[in-house]
């Protein structure tokens, strides 16, 4: 069985619409449950969730409060409430396709030697996307990602958090997410699916790009702002900070390593929009490159 987890903090605007396009799925209510989380919100997504559930009761609706905020938290809560042998964890902000929960459904049921995947995150912006979204910065901002129209293994990236899928048995092994990571309220600091994956790479474990279990991510306006690119950025640093130290200091020191790298790399794509004549892209990631470094050296 399927365990969908959804974690929410203050989403009423979005939430109803997320298990309904679940709801509207083409595959049958007896195979999965919704478990949905409430990470502590203090606007109406408990009335959403209820109206929810009257105007879906063949739909298996699970509602939980977690009151020790924080995302990782939610995340582990949800674990512990699921039923299914298979995990799923959706956005709170965004909607799926059809076949949705199909796809990942077949995908663990043919092949034994998957242990986790993820889809595409296609953006779905709510006002025009400013002139400085880059592919870069876009995959920065909005979680984009499009590995084409194959299902093969990741290798160089990860799933998208906001839409991986997991066996059960992951976390057995793994541990369970890491509560020093994670958003809280709202904090920004994240890396908490990327340290499950890396802890599944360390064991060999393999998770795959399945193309047609796609999420739509909802973008506000409040995420293309200069105050909003500069909090995430820097959380990425801090981010990747706490995460590597949690390994040893050796790790961190690698990180550091790599950050001079990205640096290089940087320059090299800021020259290229600079010739481009799109100069606002290139300065946006240096910026972006910036923050990540204060946050990456931040006490």
């Amino acid at each position: 069985m399927l365990s969908i987890i959804i974690c929410t903090y203050n989403r009423e605007k979005y939430i109803y619409n997320l298990l309904q396009s679940l709801a509207l799925n083409s595959f049958p209510t007896e195979l999965y449950e919704i478990i949905l989380i409430n990470n502590n919100c203090t606007d109406k997504t408990e009335e959403e969730c209820t109206q929810f559930k009257q105007d879906y009761p063949q739909v298996n609706f699970r509602y939980f409060i977690e009151q020790e905020q924080g995302l990782s938290q939610a995340r582990n809560r949800g674990i512990k409430e699921a039923e299914g042998d298979i995990l799923i964890y959706v956005d709170d902000d965004a909607l799926v396709n059809k076949e949705y929960l199909s796809t990942y459904y077949e995908l663990f049921k043919s092949d034994k030697q998957v242990f986790a995947a993820g889809g595409p995150i296609i953006p779905h912006y709510e006002t025009k996307p400013p002139k400085w979204l880059s592919y870069f910065t876009k995959e920065l901002l909005t979680g984009y990602l499009y590995q084409g129209n194959k299902i093969e293994k990741f290798k160089r990236r990860y799933p998208g958090g906001g839409n991986a899928a997991y066996k059960k048995e992951v976390f057995d092994k793994t541990g369970l997410f890491n509560v020093g990571l994670g958003r809280k309220g709202n904090n920004l600091v994240g890396a908490e699916e990327k340290d499950i994956f890396v802890r599944m790479t360390a064991l060999g474990m393999a998770f795959y790009y399945v193309p047609n279990a796609i999420l739509y991510h909802i973008i506000p306006e409040t995420k293309l702002t200069d105050e909003y690119f500069n909090r995430l950025t820097f959380s990425i640093g801090c981010s990747e900070r706490i995460r590597t130290l949690r390994i040893s200091k050796i790790s961190y020191f690698k990180r550091l390593l790599s950050e001079l790298i990205k640096w290089m790399a940087s320059i090299v794509l800021f020259i290229g929009f600079c010739l481009k004549f799109q100069p606002q892209k290139g300065a946006k990631l240096l910026l972006f490159r910036w923050n990540v470094t204060k946050g990456l050296l931040s006490p």
